[in-house]
């Protein structure tokens, strides 16, 4: 693709996944408001994230990406975001300890507020309205008000962004990471889990070696890497009109999205043709494109070609997300056509978009043994292909939730109405997200164990 890139090109292209608003005077003035806003993120930031990626893609960390389907306006506090933070955290610690390399967080927060929908309306007692698309489109409550697309919401989710970033940027630096209160991270619902206790014991291990460095001489207040962490924010491109008003350009001529350190593409936007690749391949961004099942290696190449002519390390992230029983058959053909064209790559599995399914009471969930399962996969057809399992990619809150199936909470359909808070598709709880986070660790052992 060589045209002559801008931050408005892609109005020239088909756009799929766009909201129809009514109002296109108030869509315009909120676009330029936004438009003289300062970024949320800015380019030192992004750049900072392409390195830590870069490392992924020679093997030599792991990429943790994790947070809400979609996020809610109505759910924005200090502790939704501390508790989900924290649990990231925690994850991290578990991951570094068995992988024994960085750990590149990356979090699903601050940005979410847009999800793609199959079907432009949806049908109740004969009344069809808008589907709801995000906070940052329209609400869920099923009215006619509600699912009109409001242009004011960029500005509100402009907002929230702006409100999570800063409890983020407080929390990773200004003590919340210090391994020193590893102990602490742990939330109340969680202690008393079985993973909780592994936590607890690890945290243990980490203390004394703390108080043995310490005791040496070794003076933890003076290794910031001990107190505070590296965290980066991602979100689905998806509402463009939004993500072009906060595009900006940085002193050395790049232009940046300034709405979070890392985008990404879904399965229905990543058409290289399309208004959504168009508006990605001239930011400076570390980029994300999701593959599904369907996905052929002449795609990926193709897109490769048009989001990174010239095979930037750092620069992009393949998700693959097959399903479970799906990975061994899917995924090869993708890593061979990669390899053999010399691209680098970050490799990461989204195990959870290809395993929804609807349970007998009605909810939409998924199965953790299925979770887990295409992790296993994802990472045993690595190892046949030599290739670099790089990270995992999920949906999660730190909250108490009830909405997949399983894990050591033994969650049953009858037991999901309990706590089914999600504004979409269902997530992770704390809990769970800490159990496969130890899963991953005794997978990433094997890997790092020598051959027999």
């Amino acid at each position: 693709m060589t045209t002559a890139w801008s931050p408005a090109s892609w109005r020239q292209r088909p756009a799929r996944q766009l909201p129809a608003y009514p109002d296109t005077a108030a869509l315009e003035a909120a676009e330029r408001q936004l438009a003289g806003s300062p970024p949320l993120i800015f380019a030192g930031e992004i750049a900072a994230l392409r390195q830590r990626l870069a490392a992924v893609a020679r093997g030599e960390a792991f990429l943790l990406q994790g947070g809400d389907c979609a996020e809610s306006f109505d759910e924005l506090s200090e502790a939704t975001v501390r508790d989900t933070f924290r649990v990231i955290l925690q994850m991290a610690v578990v991951l570094t300890y068995a992988a024994k390399c960085p750990v590149v967080k990356v979090g699903r927060i601050a940005g979410q507020f847009a999800k793609p929908r199959s079907s432009d309306t949806e049908t109740r007692d004969g009344l069809a309205l808008p589907s709801y698309r995000g906070d940052i489109i329209n609400a869920a409550a099923f009215s006619e008000d509600a699912r009109r697309p409001d242009p004011r919401r960029l500005l509100a989710a402009y907002s929230h962004s702006a409100t999570t970033l800063n409890l983020l940027r407080a929390l990773s630096h200004g003590g919340f990471a210090d391994l020193h209160q590893v102990h602490r991270w742990t939330a109340d619902f969680v202690k008393a889990s079985p993973q909780g206790e592994r936590f607890e014991e690890l945290a243990d291990r980490i203390t004394d070696s703390l108080a043995f460095m310490e005791a040496c001489g070794f003076d933890a207040a003076l290794t910031p890497q001990l107190r505070e962490v590296e965290f980066h924010t991602s979100h689905e491109a998806l509402h463009l009109h939004y993500e072009q008003a906060l595009v900006r350009r940085g002193e050395n001529g790049r232009w940046y999205g300034g709405s979070a350190h890392m985008l990404w593409l879904g399965e229905r936007t990543r058409d290289p043709g399309g208004a959504h690749v168009e508006f990605l391949r001239g930011l400076d961004n570390a980029l994300g494109v999701k593959l599904g099942p369907t996905a052929q290696p002449d795609d990926v190449l193709r897109l490769l070609d048009v989001l990174d002519p010239d095979n930037e390390p750092g620069r992009m992230v393949l998700i693959s997300r097959m399903g479970a029983g799906a990975v061994a058959d899917r995924l090869p053909p993708l890593l061979r056509a990669v390899r053999g064209a010399g691209r680098a790559v970050v490799w990461c599995c989204d195990p959870m978009h290809g395993n929804t399914v609807s349970a007998s009471t009605g909810f939409k969930t998924r199965d953790f043994t299925r979770i887990l399962q295409e992790v296993r996969e994802f990472f045993e057809v690595h190892a046949q292909e030599g290739t670099h399992a790089g990270g995992v990619h999920f949906e999660m809150t730190g909250q108490d939730v009830t909405e997949c199936r399983g894990g050591a909470q033994a969650l049953t359909d009858e037991g999901l109405a309990a706590r089914y808070l999600t504004a979409c598709d269902p997530r992770l709880n704390g809990s769970q997200s800490l159990e496969l986070a130890f899963l991953i660790a005794q997978m990433l052992r094997a890997r790092r164990a020598p051959p027999a």
